[in-house]
């Protein structure tokens, strides 16, 4: 009895389990419509993030930002040297004050092989300054010449003006640049823009093109561009314009009574046409306008040198003064003061091109006054940008130059001087 229930109770576990599965739902999967019986799942490409821009770096700011406040000084300052040979007071200027260039004058020559061993030696000696030397020169030819007597005279600007012959006047331009560039120099302090339109004017002369404003801006620019295809630079003078004037400058402060109109009308001219056509500098000239700025000579003067020269005019290249130790100044200012303000008013370089104890007191004044806060940082790094961009752009290095080739560079003037 006991088996035949255990056997009853075994059938009917089985028929409840199959009664289960009859009842259960099929399971199905529901066909995607989109996608074939044989597609695989899409993968989905990984973007990388968009990488963010990266600031250009400025190799020149970089090394501004390297430099020490004694370098940056340095490149402000041009100055004069004494003797005919490399002195203990021309090295001092390299090795303690790092001066960014010099200023040869007629007493410093002697002769063509002299003048081409004093300029290796300083460029030699400058080798460890952050930046090669400006090495440069009054050439403007007639009685401003610096140059040795081995060389054929080049004519002064008036007689150029007169022969009105632009393929003339660019001949006479590299020619000038051809004699300086062969002696090492790399900076011209030529052509004159000032218009000679006072008889009286002691200092301009026959050192400008001519009496009006078409004559001078016509071949004072074709000048400017003829020395500078030789790898010179032009430092275009002596703005706002010395023609109107009956008193030198290197002796005295000359007063020009002239309203900004009057300039803008007539010796502005050549000024902003050379500034149109890229020019590599401008010298100031220590006039005294007062209609315009009553206290300071354009040297020194806010209301010139920024407002008119940089922000009316539009000109963001190397501003560099007269002379500083000219009677202009040095009867009226201290020179170191009026250093410092001729920065604050614009300046790239200040010229000292005589007086060894005046470029000490100069390089002094304007490093203190940059400790102090006195001449901004900003205002510091802009005019040495500006400075190290020029010297950039003429590619200067201190390499020196093992002979000149006298006979050659007469040559290209004789040529210059048939082309009339």
């Amino acid at each position: 009895m006991i088996k035949q229930a255990v056997t009853i109770l075994a059938l009917l576990m089985i028929c409840s389990g199959c009664s289960q599965n009859n009842t259960s739902e099929p399971i199905t999967t529901s066909p995607n419509p989109s996608s074939s019986p044989s597609a695989q799942p899409t993968i989905q490409p990984t973007v990388a993030p968009t990488p963010e821009p990266t600031e250009t770096v400025d190799p020149l700011k970089e090394k501004i930002a390297n430099m020490t406040l004694d370098e940056k000084i340095g490149q402000m300052v041009l100055v004069g040297i004494e003797g005919t040979t490399m002195q203990a007071n021309a090295s001092e200027m390299l090795d303690k004050y790092h001066v960014g260039g010099f200023i040869l004058y007629k007493e410093n020559i002697a002769d063509a092989s002299q003048t081409l061993k004093l300029l290796n030696q300083l460029k030699k000696k400058n080798i460890r300054n952050p930046a090669p030397l400006w090495l440069s020169i009054d050439q403007e030819g007639g009685k401003v010449s610096r140059m040795p007597s081995e060389f054929t005279k080049i004519p002064p600007a008036a007689e150029v003006g007169r022969a009105d012959q632009l393929a003339y006047t660019r001949k006479i331009g590299e020619a000038l640049a051809a004699e300086v560039r062969a002696l090492g120099f790399n900076m011209d302090f030529a052509p004159v823009l000032d218009i000679n339109s006072n008889p009286n004017n002691p200092v301009i002369g026959n050192r400008s093109f001519g009496s009006d404003s078409e004559t001078v801006m016509k071949h004072g620019i074709e000048t400017m561009k003829a020395i500078q295809s030789k790898q010179v630079a032009a430092v275009v003078k002596h703005f706002p314009g010395h023609g109107d004037t009956s008193v030198d400058s290197h002796l005295e402060l000359p007063v020009v009574n002239k309203t900004l109109a009057d300039l803008e009308a007539f010796e502005l001219l050549p000024f902003v046409e050379a500034i149109h056509q890229d020019a590599d500098a401008i010298m100031i000239a220590h006039l005294l306008i007062p209609k315009i700025d009553k206290n300071y000579p354009a040297s020194l003067s806010k209301t010139m040198i920024t407002d008119l020269l940089r922000v009316d005019l539009g000109y963001d290249g190397v501003v560099i003064t007269d002379d500083m130790t000219m009677g202009g100044i040095t009867d009226h200012f201290d020179v170191g003061e009026a250093a410092v303000r001729s920065v604050q008013a614009g300046s790239d370089i200040i010229l000292i091109g005589h007086d060894y104890q005046t470029q000490i007191s100069v390089l002094k004044a304007l490093k203190l006054s940059a400790r102090d806060g006195i001449i901004s940082k900003d205002t510091l790094d802009k005019s040495v940008y500006r400075i190290l961009s020029l010297k950039e752009k003429y590619k200067l290095q201190d390499k020196s130059i093992e002979a000149i080739d006298v006979k050659a560079v007469n040559q290209q003037i004789n040529a210059a001087l048939q082309a009339k």
